[in-house]
């Protein structure tokens, strides 16, 4: 990225970590000014720290569940700059596990960040960007808003609700020079793989073990492969190529795709109950 696509001013929820910081690399090292917000103001400030390249990157607390604090972000980078080209609505968290072990605050807690928060980065940014007739939004989604298997169900609710949001909002802003972009990937190698377990729920077993991959996907190619959707202005970016060839079986078979999640979900709970029980047991004596 290059020429007149450098130089942008960018907003990235969620930059502390995972795929949110990849993006911030990605941008500084395109020419891009970014403001890395994130929860914790400490991980921001070290993903701002670390980023190299002709761009900038300055940290910034910000809670996305805060529809008043993110549109005080917004309004900061255009007084500042002018404008805002790029918003990344990226910050979400994980919940996995049976259904029937969530609590309503657990319910609450997935719905106002990974919905909520998506909903008040486009409710600050998406006027800005409509009034300079330009600008792009990228809402971070999953594989899991595309596809649906159990264990994972507020999450894949809440991800289905960004895919929905992000394809809806695309048609309509078209019109008005402002693009938008959902990213749905499968598993990548970010924290969150190891967070947000409910019972004997384990996010690596679910995501690699049980599905089969060798190794998630890299943060940093996939913040590139954002970059150039942008750049070509696509709709949804499916990665890898194994996830965009499980989403066409979904979409050419749905109900061969359902029986199959049946068969997923009662090899994760196998895979969960064989964890469970070598941790319980006692070390062998040599």
């Amino acid at each position: 990225m290059s020429g007149p696509a450098a130089g942008r001013q960018a907003i990235v929820t969620g930059g502390g970590s995972g795929i949110g910081a990849a993006l911030c690399r990605a941008l500084v090292a395109a020419g891009d000014h970014v403001v890395v917000a994130d929860l914790d103001r400490a991980a921001a400030a070290r993903t701002a720290d670390s980023v190299r390249g002709p761009g900038s990157a300055r940290p910034l607390e910000l809670d996305v569940t805060d529809a008043a604090g993110v549109q005080a972000a917004v309004d900061e980078v255009v007084a500042a700059a002018g404008r805002l080209d790029l918003m990344f609505n990226n910050a979400g968290i994980s919940l996995g596990g049976e259904t029937e072990e969530l609590t309503l605050a657990q319910w609450d807690a997935i719905i106002d960040v990974n919905i909520r928060g998506v909903v008040h980065g486009v409710a600050a940014a998406y006027p800005v960007m409509v009034r300079q007739g330009a600008g792009h939004i990228v809402n971070t989604a999953s594989m899991g808003g595309l596809m649906a298997a159990g264990l994972l169900t507020s999450y894949v609710m809440t991800k289905h609700a960004v895919v929905g949001l992000s394809l809806a909002l695309r048609s309509e802003a078209a019109a008005k020079g402002v693009g938008v972009t959902a990213v749905c990937p499968s598993a990548v190698d970010t924290p969150i793989l190891d967070k947000g377990a409910v019972g004997r729920f384990h996010g690596r077993d679910y995501f690699l073990k049980g599905q089969g991959v060798r190794r998630p996907h890299d943060p940093d190619v996939l913040a590139q492969e954002v970059l150039r959707a942008v750049r070509d202005d696509r709709g949804l970016l499916v990665t890898p190529r194994t996830a965009r060839a499980t989403w066409l079986i979904g979409r050419l078979a749905p109900v061969t795709t359902q029986r199959m999640s049946v068969r997923f979900v009662a090899k994760q709970r196998a895979l969960q109950a064989a964890r469970a029980a070598a941790l319980s047991s006692p070390p062998r004596k040599l």
